[in-house]
């Protein structure tokens, strides 16, 4: 690989994780009546949906299973969401919304689309198929990310054991940080 490409890819992984980090602070700065963004996510899921596993919720919103029971935790807490065990099944819990939690979804669905707004306008058509394209290829290449990162960190331990008590040095490729 090349010096250029090198930089190239430092310069945009450095961009994208900035970008991620940047959304994720300012995502959680909001609160509608003591409710985040995702907790709001949720209840336009139901509404749009109707009633939801948990687990469904976590896989389609893409939430880890602790995140989505925190989130039903603080809904519930606040009467927007009532959680139910499934007739016929007592394992499974189903997440409904109220008729409060209805009322605040309706009353703020514009916030949704203000967001969406906020991040994507002034691309063109073109410009946004192109970002769609550009995302669903990085998820792609996030398949089995950790798992190939954690083998290779394995193998870097069995051929170099006594690395821990090395002092450490490092070498800088360019004006990016590395990991």
């Amino acid at each position: 690989m090349n010096e250029q490409y090198w930089r190239q890819l430092e310069e945009t992984d450095w961009a994208f994780r900035k970008a991620v980090r940047r959304f994720v602070k300012e995502r959680d700065k909001v609160a509608v009546a003591g409710i985040s963004l995702p907790g709001m996510l949720i209840l336009h899921k139901i509404i749009r949906d109707g009633e939801q596993r948990l687990g469904d919720l976590a896989d389609e919103l893409d939430f880890t299973s602790g995140a989505i029971t925190a989130l039903s935790d603080k809904l519930e807490a606040g009467g927007y969401t009532v959680r139910r065990r499934k007739e016929g099944d007592r394992r499974t819990v189903m997440l409904d919304i109220t008729d409060k939690g209805r009322k605040l979804a309706e009353q703020n669905s514009n916030i949704g689309e203000r967001c969406i707004s906020l991040l994507f306008e002034g691309f063109t058509e073109e410009e946004l198929a192109q970002q769609n394209d550009f995302y669903q290829r990085i998820i792609s290449n996030l398949e089995g990310f950790s798992d190939i990162l954690l083998k290779l960190a394995k193998e870097n331990a069995e051929t170099s054991p006594a690395l821990e008590q090395k002092p450490r040095t490092t070498t800088k490729k360019s004006n990016y940080l590395s990991y």
